[in-house]
């Protein structure tokens, strides 16, 4: 009985660690509401980045998902990222990530969409 309680009291645990570690994240704007620039953006997230990253949720296809990524910490990042630190994202890419090649339109555009999310 003593090994069932103890299995049961780290599965409590580690439940409690997960749950603690989870919060709600700002909803992404919705489309009928971008801005000319968002939904230019939408389009080159979904040329350039769609392959690798999801929009709208933080789940991980080969990237990170990126809904709230400039409004809140978001796995793997422990903070928003600032738009500096994104940009140089797609300038230089980062490890399994490479850099994106945009015009500085396309880059605005992008930039406005992510926001978005």
């Amino acid at each position: 009985m003593r090994v069932h309680s103890s299995a049961l009291m780290v599965l409590l645990v580690a439940l409690s660690l997960a749950l603690a570690g989870c919060r709600t994240l700002p909803p992404s704007k919705p489309p009928a509401q971008w801005t000319a620039q968002e939904a230019r953006g939408a389009q080159v997230f979904a040329q350039k980045c769609a392959r690798c990253h999801s929009a709208n949720t933080t789940h991980t296809l080969k990237g990170p998902g990126l809904q709230a990524i400039t409004k809140v910490g978001a796995p793997p990042f422990a903070a928003p990222l600032s738009d500096q630190r994104i940009l140089e994202l797609l300038q230089y890419g980062r490890h399994n990530m490479p850099a994106a090649e945009l015009n500085a339109s396309q880059r605005n555009d992008l930039m406005s969409y992510l926001h978005s999310l």
